[in-house]
């Protein structure tokens, strides 16, 4: 890793390199990278861009950016007005940020979009038994199969929804795909995730530890408490004890180098840096939730170091996952190559984004 110090200028830099990045990798020919650069450019409503936005909302209203925030006004008003994709689990991503969005602007047909889209997902999203969020994604319909992402790509904006619109039930119905979703891929013994679960068959697939999903489990949660202030005590107390579980393995599989694996309990299975990007990220918000111990600060900060290892010059990050859809053995997660990727991108502007607004905010 370059030995240079992480200083404020350093970590804006590098969040602009690897924005830059995730434009080229996409395709488009601008970064995101607020008003001084151009705009945002992202020209596709996906949930990799959901990432990206959330991310910087985070850093534009940490700041007061307005420019930054006129930024994202403009790219919501573009993509509403040209016509969104059909609503899935995945499209529900960007969401988030708009959920956010709508406190800081008037801007009606974002309220109700919101509202429509929070409705969808209650009423008209396929379920499982138990009434889980069916994980509806563009290429297939996935049929009573619970995965672990839908809790960040999906539940965080219904949850974020209720608090803006005033909808207790929202938040409820949030907070109880939270709990179904633990119920049935939280692994009792280790703390860890599997990927998915199934009715059809009721299994867990490969039984597969997957790195990048237990991030977005390690990230869902500490976020969802930032996002509902007001979230119920007894449901805290459930939340906070299944991401410290989780967090215990994950730390006794953190290898030396601060990386995780592909598959976290498998040393022959590919390093990955999304997962550990989003793992470190998790970790620093539930330490600022206040769920997680100060003391696991050193494995995020390791974590932190290794993704920074993994950025080449061009901002590109390396060593990251191609997708993946559920596997129905190890081996197919053990297979699966690594290249630079959208996500990788966006997870690692999270990262470094939450490191940036930390040090500001002791300033």
């Amino acid at each position: 890793m370059d030995a240079m110090p992480l200083t404020k200028p350093v970590l804006r830099n590098k969040i602009d390199l690897v924005a830059k990045a995730f434009s080229r990798l996409k395709g488009i020919k601008e970064g995101l990278v607020g008003a001084d650069a151009g705009g945002i450019q992202f020209d596709e409503w996906d949930w990799e861009v959901g990432v990206g936005l959330y991310g910087f909302l985070r850093r534009a209203s940490a700041a007061n950016d307005r420019l930054a925030i006129d930024d994202l006004v403009d790219w919501y008003a573009r993509q509403i007005a040209r016509g969104l994709p059909p609503r899935q689990i995945n499209s529900t991503a960007p969401m988030l940020p708009l959920a956010i969005l709508i406190e800081h602007v008037d801007r009606p047909e974002f309220r109700g979009l919101v509202e429509d889209w929070a409705d969808w997902l209650v009423h008209a999203l396929p379920k499982t038994e138990d009434g889980g969020f069916q994980h509806v994604v563009k290429e297939r319909s996935n049929d009573g199969e619970l995965w672990d992402d839908t809790l960040f790509m999906a539940c965080l904006f219904l949850a974020r929804a209720g608090v803006v619109m005033g909808r207790p039930d929202w938040v409820d119905e949030a907070v109880y795909q939270f709990m179904v979703h633990a119920r049935y891929l939280s692994d009792p013994v280790t703390g860890l995730w599997y990927h998915g679960w199934t009715f059809n068959g009721r299994h867990n697939f490969a039984r597969a530890f997957w790195a990048r999903g237990n991030a977005w489990i390690t990230v869902a949660i500490p976020e969802l408490f930032k996002l509902v202030p007001e979230l119920n005590s007894k449901d805290k107390r459930f939340l906070a004890n299944v991401l410290a579980s989780q967090v215990r393995s994950l730390k006794k599989l953190q290898r030396p180098d601060g990386m995780f694996h592909t598959l976290l309990d498998d040393p022959t299975s590919p390093v990955e840096t999304s997962a550990t990007a989003g793992i470190a990220y998790g970790i620093l918000r539930g330490i600022e939730a206040g769920i997680l111990p100060a003391a696991d600060r050193r494995h995020a900060e390791n974590a932190l170091a290794a993704v920074l290892a993994h950025i080449d010059n061009e901002g590109v990050v390396q060593g990251v996952s191609d997708g993946t859809p559920m596997g129905h053995n190890l081996e197919f997660y053990r297979r699966i190559p690594n290249l630079p990727t959208p996500y990788g991108q966006a997870l690692t502007m999270l990262l470094l984004t939450e490191v940036l607004l930390e040090g500001e905010e002791q300033e």
